[in-house]
């Protein structure tokens, strides 16, 4: 079991509501719909995302698949970031990383997945992305690939990037009881903050949060 996971709680922090999830998980109704949309819709007018000032702008595949042998349903790949990392240390995330000066959102997560798990562009099909995440405590403007994966090869953990690398089937995060949504009051504004409770992991904070877009109803 990996170590357990730092979260910075604050006090006074409270349960939210429960949310409703997409009726249909299945890849086609997943990819040919909204809330994912074709890459490059939230670029300005010639073709560039412009992260915000003092933000990183990075990129994550959202890799999913439906052809996992002898596992049904649709699954979505996450890997448990290395525990000797400076930042984020054993926390659940999409392969991904900062965009460099030379390449575009959906290179980049291409190439950071590749790094990461060995993930071969060549077996990935794009198929657009996610609305945009911008967190604020780590002052990343997040760009969401959205990929499908018709054959799944073997994945090959980094070991000075990551720890683990797996598919997890998207019925399993829409259980009840896995997903819960905290609100955390700091410096008097108050987020919502999603989790997914696994057996062995937790996702939560701008991953989970990507998860929640995919498969709000």
């Amino acid at each position: 079991m990996p170590a357990p996971q730092q979260i910075p709680r604050p006090t006074g922090w409270r349960r939210a509501p429960e949310l409703a999830w997409r009726g249909d998980l299945s890849l086609p109704a997943l990819l040919d719909q909204p809330p994912v949309v074709p890459t490059g819709s939230f670029a300005d007018a010639s073709g560039v995302v412009v992260a915000p000032p003092t933000t990183r702008l990075s990129a994550v595949l959202v890799a999913l698949t439906d052809a996992l042998p002898e596992r049904g349903g649709t699954h979505v790949l996450v890997t448990r970031r290395s525990a000797h990392l400076r930042n984020h240390a054993g926390e659940v995330s999409f392969p991904g990383g900062r965009v460099e000066a030379d390449e575009d959102p959906v290179g980049a997560a291409l190439r950071e997945s590749s790094e990461e798990v060995a993930l071969d562009p060549s077996d990935v099909k794009v198929r657009g992305e996610l609305p945009h995440v911008h967190t604020l405590v780590s002052g990343s403007y997040i760009v969401p690939v959205v990929a499908e994966v018709p054959e799944p090869r073997l994945l090959v953990p980094n070991p000075f990037e990551v720890d683990a690398a797996y598919w997890v089937p998207l019925d399993v995060l829409t259980t009840r009881g896995v997903h819960h949504r905290e609100l955390w009051t700091r410096d008097g504004r108050t987020a919502p903050i999603e989790f997914f409770e696994l057996v062995d992991d937790t996702i939560w904070g701008a991953t989970a949060r990507m998860l929640v877009t995919l498969l709000s109803a």
